[in-house]
């Protein structure tokens, strides 16, 4: 893929935190990373035709929301697995082929979604991904904000984890106008310790999983997040 020249003006400053006291400061163009694997699996189910993606805090609120019928499916995980009545866990390719058209989406996460609801201080709020990077960084830059604030969630919002950060550094990089390096930044995220668990059967990240969140730039879509009675709620933002 081709990818267009971006660059932020000479006042915008860019910033990169961590986990939830990153999120809960960031402020400005603000975009939330989780990259393992909540926010991957959003795009999917944007992708696939998912209205909107209503992003809580906690299973209960999912739940109701469902039963409300203000959503009409749960998706996430807590330890990584599918909570007892979700009809689906964080997984990408458990989702790749499920026919999400006109359907309502309650999604909480131990990581992402937690950072979306933490970022009451930004003006623009994303979620992102790798498989999302270079939309999003056009749509962070389209708002001529002087402070973009870019926010690496990792594992449980708790500890660092390289997928995010370096998900951080290449959309810099895309922001700061420079090309920056999607092999290299496969390759590095590819020989880092968080990759082992995806080759453990005993644990709920599939496989597959990885090589859709390691494709760098598989959809040309940013994914926006909105208060909407008083909840974030996501929705594809087409890449201009």
């Amino acid at each position: 893929m081709v990818r267009p020249e971006l660059r932020g003006t000479a006042r915008t400053q860019i910033s990169i935190g961590s986990l939830l006291e990153g999120a809960r400061q960031a402020t400005g163009a603000v975009a939330i990373i989780d990259v393992f694997r909540a926010f991957t699996t959003a795009a999917v189910a944007l992708a696939n035709g998912a209205s909107d993606i209503i992003m809580v805090g906690s299973v209960e609120e999912a739940l109701s929301l469902r039963e409300s019928g203000s959503a009409h499916v749960c998706m996430g995980e807590v330890g990584g697995r599918a909570p007892p009545g979700f009809d689906f866990g964080n997984s990408p390719f458990e989702i790749l082929h499920v026919d999400f058209r006109g359907k309502a989406i309650a999604q909480r996460t131990g990581a992402g979604t937690q950072g979306i609801v933490a970022a009451r201080g930004a003006d623009y709020l994303y979620a992102a991904s790798l498989v999302t990077a270079t939309a999003t960084a056009k749509a962070l830059l389209s708002h001529g904000a002087e402070r973009i604030s870019l926010v690496a969630m990792g594992n449980n919002a708790m500890t660092r984890t390289d997928e995010d950060e370096l998900c951080a550094l290449h959309l810099r990089n895309l922001l700061e106008g420079r090309p920056g390096n999607p092999e290299a930044v496969r390759q590095v995220i590819l020989s880092g310790g968080e990759i082992k668990r995806f080759h453990d059967p005993t644990d709920p990240h599939h496989p597959r999983d990885l090589d859709i969140a390691l494709d760098i730039d598989r959809f040309d879509f940013a994914i926006r997040v909105r208060m909407e009675d008083a909840r974030p709620v996501a929705r594809v933002e087409a890449s201009a």
